[in-house]
């Protein structure tokens, strides 16, 4: 798979992450840094290793799928965006704050905005594609974008995050377009 790809599916991934930092850094008036870099580590940490535990998962079941396996990964990023797209648009989702947060509040954020990063690395197995450089790559811009998030909501107050729910959820419903029709001969 093409850097370029994977780095549109991180930014995709990490848009879910974002928004929830922007929303969650609005309500911040001190330790804006701190906030940022505990933020970005552990979104970017679960970002990244929610597509190694479904490229294991997906691994296991490639054999089995043989030759739908870019229909199902079409269907997983279709499935992923369009749950993005409609959880944006309704405004769901995106409304927390920081100050005052628990780590168990962190950690289950962390975990709420990389589900969506397990579908994927099951999609990188369907498609025999190794997981380590997919992984470190959405692990980074997960961990850049949402540290950014922070800061913004910080500095700006509640920004929308719907429009960054609604461009990850159309990324990921072009990229898994974009895998189908590669592999398919009409």
């Amino acid at each position: 798979m093409e850097f370029a790809t994977t780095l549109l599916i991180a930014i995709g991934l990490a848009m879910d992450a974002f928004a929830v930092s922007i929303s969650g850094g609005t309500g911040l008036q001190k330790d804006r840094g701190r906030y940022a870099l505990v933020v970005g580590a552990l979104f970017g940490g679960f970002q990244a290793g929610m597509p190694v535990i479904g490229w294991f998962g997906g691994a296991s079941i490639t054999s089995i799928v043989g030759t739908y396996g870019r229909w199902i990964a079409f269907l997983l990023l279709a499935l992923i965006g369009g749950k993005m797209l409609i959880e944006a648009v309704r405004g769901e989702g995106n409304g927390v704050q920081f100050a005052g947060g628990s780590m168990a509040t962190f950690l289950l954020l962390a975990v709420a905005t990389s589900i969506d990063a397990l579908a994927v690395g099951v999609t990188f197995a369907l498609l025999n594609t190794p997981i380590l450089w997919p992984a470190i790559t959405i692990g980074v811009v997960t961990f850049a974008i949402s540290a950014a998030g922070v800061l913004i909501g910080s500095a700006f107050g509640r920004i929308s995050g719907r429009r960054a729910g609604i461009l990850g959820g159309a990324i990921l419903i072009a990229l898994g377009l974009r895998i189908l029709l590669e592999h398919t001969v009409f």
